[in-house]
């Protein structure tokens, strides 16, 4: 009997998840974060390694029983840095003379999109830290809207409220602004009550600046001006991720999964958000996940598996 087992390497924790090919799950763990732009490809290489092993353990398989094997993690949507976390793994495992059949290493996007729709058509919008859009048409095409990073992307995440809520503190102390709520929720929760203090805090410190984003949307329900600004402008970002999607769908319906903690809690972004999505889009349906992204990575190590 071969097996399958997919993985879900996240910031703080990953997911792992063998199956049979009927895609049953037959035993799940959990591990460390996998975030190798972070920890390292070593480090993260002992974590995925650790979790294959407990899996064949467990059921008490050969690892030649496992016909492919499928991580998706941050950062692995660019060839070059998952090519080199393959490399870090597979090395690893062929010194400690573990046979690994097939081993792919994928975005945490991509598997996401594969789970979410169990392989079939459809689109996925994930605000969270950050923000892209992932779709699959018909054909089996995968198209991608957003996902250019905190620089010069990640519009309508929590990095993106975040970083607007601090600039308008920031012009508050200086007397170059109005009085936001925000500064004193930030004073509050963070103790920062100064532009000393949050200087220090932000180029010092390495503070989270996705932190502040609750503070926001906080504030705008509350009725501070500056901070509904901010969720009207971040929630019209999203708009725009599914306006572009729907074109590159060329879709009569399209059916988006919404992933992230902004657009899935029940909070001041998330309710302004789906109105607009039911005011402006008459074609577009919020679907909820037919499974997780671990599912949609075992969905995968199935495909690479019989080609």
């Amino acid at each position: 009997m071969k097996y399958l087992i997919g993985i879900d390497g996240g910031g703080t924790k990953t997911k792992c998840v063998i199956t049979d090919f009927q895609l049953k799950p037959l035993f799940e763990t959990t591990g460390g974060p996998s975030n190798f732009l972070i920890q390292g490809t070593d480090k993260v290489s002992e974590t995925i390694l650790g979790l294959i092993i407990k899996c064949v353990n467990n059921l008490q398989i050969q690892f030649s029983d496992v016909a492919a094997i499928v991580l998706g993690t941050t950062g692995g949507g660019r060839q070059n840095d998952a090519e080199d976390l393959e490399k870090a793994i597979t090395h690893l495992a062929a010194h400690k003379k573990i046979p690994l059949n097939i081993f792919k290493v994928e975005s945490d996007a991509r598997i996401a999109l594969e789970g979410a729709f169990s392989g079939k058509p459809g689109s996925i919008l994930i605000a969270g830290t950050g923000s892209i859009m992932f779709g699959k048409d018909r054909k089996g095409n995968i198209h991608r809207v957003g996902g250019f990073g905190r620089f010069i992307g990640d519009e309508g995440s929590g990095f993106s409220i975040g970083q607007k809520g601090l600039r308008i503190v920031a012009k508050q102390f200086d007397g170059r602004g109005n009085k936001t709520l925000i500064t004193d929720l930030l004073k509050e929760k963070f103790k920062i009550e100064s532009p000393e203090k949050l200087i220090n805090e932000i180029y010092r410190n390495n503070f989270d600046i996705a932190s502040v984003a609750p503070l926001v949307i906080e504030a705008a329900e509350k009725g501070d001006k500056a901070a509904q600004f901010i969720i009207e402008s971040e929630t019209e970002e999203l708009i725009l991720h599914i306006e572009s999607m729907r074109k590159k769908l060329k879709e009569k319906k399209i059916f988006v999964a919404l992933i992230g903690s902004l657009i899935t809690t029940d909070n001041y972004f998330s309710f302004l958000f789906r109105e607009k999505v039911v005011q402006k889009f008459n074609d577009v349906v919020i679907k909820e996940p037919e499974n997780p992204p671990e599912i949609g990575a075992v969905l995968m190590a199935k495909q690479l598996s019989s080609q």
